[in-house]
């Protein structure tokens, strides 16, 4: 019974611990969101939305940028070439 409490012990002491480790400084950079439809249009409307809450919530800079094209697809494929 003793072993198997303190197994439970020492997985959840490294539990919390690698969240801890996973902790980073807020960047100072500002985030970019990326709206893969043109601008004025009812996703833009909405991703500018979600921007100004986001930056409300997190206390930093948030910029839309548009890149419209190919159905979403030009955007999209911007996020997923993005190393950061």
């Amino acid at each position: 019974m003793t072993r198997h409490l303190t197994r439970r012990v020492l997985l959840a002491s490294a539990l919390l611990a690698a969240g801890a480790a996973l902790a980073q400084a807020p960047s100072s950079r500002p985030l970019k969101l990326v709206v893969p439809f043109g601008a004025g249009t009812s996703t833009d409307i909405v991703g500018r939305i979600m921007a100004d809450a986001l930056g409300r919530q997190l206390g930093q800079a948030v910029i839309v940028e548009n890149k419209p094209g190919a159905g979403g697809a030009i955007g999209s494929e911007q996020v997923a070439k993005s190393g950061t």
